[in-house]
């Protein structure tokens, strides 16, 4: 009956009045995670530190009647979407625009009692994917920007017209998994000497002309695009930022559920519960991420590397306060 309900929930968050298609990944689990076996009983406020869309957030005030929510989220354009999501919750929502590091410093000012929940849904929204003019994807034409936060100063461009072969190639290899990294960096600084890069098309091309086609599944400028990306919006330090915070705001019992698309953001999330646990400050309650189902992947093809991770802080028998 739950389950029916999360679904019919997730339809209707899924459909913007816009036209734009926005399916939050792991609904059901997310609600599991946070909202406990008594959704209806978890009384605080939740903190979705990604609001995003406001997919998450609107299933959670729908399950959970007595909790209030503060979303925060870098992207302002982003943020209009999930105002109109959250509207029908009238105050139980609130939204800020900040990032994953300047949340410890907005709960500061804020001071929200009882912060029962946290989540962070990484990596780059269908919304901002999905947009040309944003510069994030390689399958339209558009700025070489990526920035999800426009006060960012550094865009895409700017790290491959400056950096050198050595730092582009690292970043290649070390954010991206790519393996042909080196080859890659060493065309983009050849070409860059003739005209710098100022286009998603332009870099994509050349990535695609340096490596090949489309042999396998993935575009070969994917794990391009992804290093620039996670390097453009320092996205390793924000969630090492956003995590600390969680650590410091979550009650005992509190829990935290961090969705990530990313082999390294995951590994980094793991470390941070079993780190957490050795020092009393934790409990770890998924052992292996949490994959969605094979229904989920079939409806919804953006969800296929999701990895949910889920930790309960603990404050109590020696644990940290």
């Amino acid at each position: 009956m739950w389950g029916a309900s999360v679904e019919r929930n997730n339809q209707s968050a899924a459909d913007g009045s816009d036209g734009a298609v926005h399916r939050p990944v792991l609904p059901l689990e997310i609600l599991r995670a946070l909202g406990g076996e008594s959704p209806a009983t978890l009384r605080g406020c939740i903190v979705d530190g990604t609001v995003g869309a406001g997919g998450h957030s609107a299933l959670l005030l729908a399950h959970c009647p007595q909790v209030t929510l503060l979303g925060v989220d870098q992207d302002p354009q982003i943020l209009e979407h999930s105002a109109r999501a959250l509207a029908p919750f009238g105050k139980r929502a609130r939204l800020r625009h900040r990032r994953l590091s300047q949340l410890d410093a907005l709960l500061d000012r804020e001071a929200p009692q009882r912060v029962v929940g946290m989540l962070f849904d990484l990596g780059a929204s269908s919304l901002q994917l999905d947009s040309a003019l944003r510069g994030f994807s390689f399958q339209a034409d558009g700025p070489l920007d990526m920035r999800m936060d426009p006060e960012r100063e550094r865009t895409a461009a700017d790290i491959v017209n400056t950096w050198d072969e050595e730092d582009l190639a690292d970043l290649f290899f070390y954010e991206g998994g790519e393996t042909r990294s080196r080859k890659i960096a060493r065309a983009i600084v050849d070409s860059r000497r003739r005209a710098p890069f100022q286009r998603t098309a332009a870099l994509a091309d050349l990535i695609e002309r340096t490596v090949g086609g489309r042999g396998g599944k993935l575009h070969p400028a994917t794990k391009v695009f992804q290093s620039l990306r996670r390097a453009v919006n320092e996205e390793g330090d924000e969630l090492l930022a956003g995590l600390a915070a969680a650590e410091r705001w979550l009650v005992d019992g509190g829990r935290l559920a961090v969705i990530s698309f990313h082999g390294g953001e995951d590994a980094e999330v793991k470390r941070f519960f079993v780190e957490g646990a050795a020092r009393g400050a934790w409990r770890v309650l998924t052992k292996k991420p949490i994959q969605p189902s094979r229904d989920e992947l079939h409806a919804n093809r953006r969800s296929r590397s999701a990895l949910l991770r889920v930790g309960e802080r603990v404050r109590t028998q020696g644990g940290p306060s």
